[in-house]
């Protein structure tokens, strides 16, 4: 597979770092300023993945609202989640082993890396520098650098513009069936991680070319 892949894109969130500690502390105290009843890390690993709009929608479903109070809340609660996700951005992630070994063996092949998340960029590319992986990547693009978002195959078809390679020749690595429903869309490979989140749902049930235990494996794929 990877003799006929001219160009890679990585998912972030749960594919890179495990940011489920951020998106925890940041939510709950969102919520917590609203007056509105907390989430569990189980809930929230539920949630993440459709952009951070959807995981606070999520939140304030799952805490009883209607959806017309959810959204009668909605602007004051991305203002303060924004807030406060900004102030701890990365404090409670972790890159998961093998990332850096992973992009470093892509990168030494000679493949251009982009990270596309639905995570908003200004969220996105303080947490990859932070977490050391910003350099890695020629590009990098969130949930608000196009008009939609995965699955839909937009912002794909738009990355692999960016990289100036096709999508066939172009990699999704993800953790999710947004991931692997948007490479499928596109026309894009996809190799799908085994630990990251996927709604709560086993992974291997998501379109998928391979999947793998870490992003270590990435170069002995064939």
């Amino acid at each position: 597979m990877i003799g006929e892949i001219q160009a890679v894109i990585v998912d972030l969130d749960g594919t890179m770092v495990d940011t489920l500690g951020d998106f925890d502390v940041a939510l709950n105290e969102t919520l917590t300023a609203l007056g509105r009843p907390g989430v569990s890390r189980g809930d929230i690993e539920r949630m993440v993945g459709k952009g951070s709009a959807h995981l606070i929608r999520s939140a304030l479903l799952h805490g009883g609202l209607r959806a017309d109070e959810a959204a009668a809340l909605q602007a004051d609660a991305w203002t303060l989640y924004q807030a406060h996700y900004l102030a701890i951005n990365g404090a409670h992630s972790a890159v998961y082993p093998g990332v850096v070994e992973g992009l470093t063996a892509l990168r030494e092949h000679g493949l251009p890396l982009a990270c596309l998340t639905n995570k908003p960029l200004a969220f996105a590319e303080p947490l990859l520098k932070a977490k050391g992986l910003l350099g890695f990547f020629v590009h990098v693009f969130g949930g608000d650098s196009f008009e939609r978002t995965k699955p839909d195959p937009l912002p794909l078809l738009k990355t692999c513009e960016a990289l100036g390679t096709a999508p066939v020749h172009t990699l999704m690595v993800g953790d999710s069936q947004n991931d692997g429903i948007a490479a499928r869309a596109a026309g894009c490979p996809v190799v799908l991680v085994t630990y990251g989140y996927n709604h709560g749902a086993p992974v291997a049930q998501a379109p998928h070319d391979r999947l793998i235990d870490s992003l270590a494996e990435l170069v002995s794929l064939s």
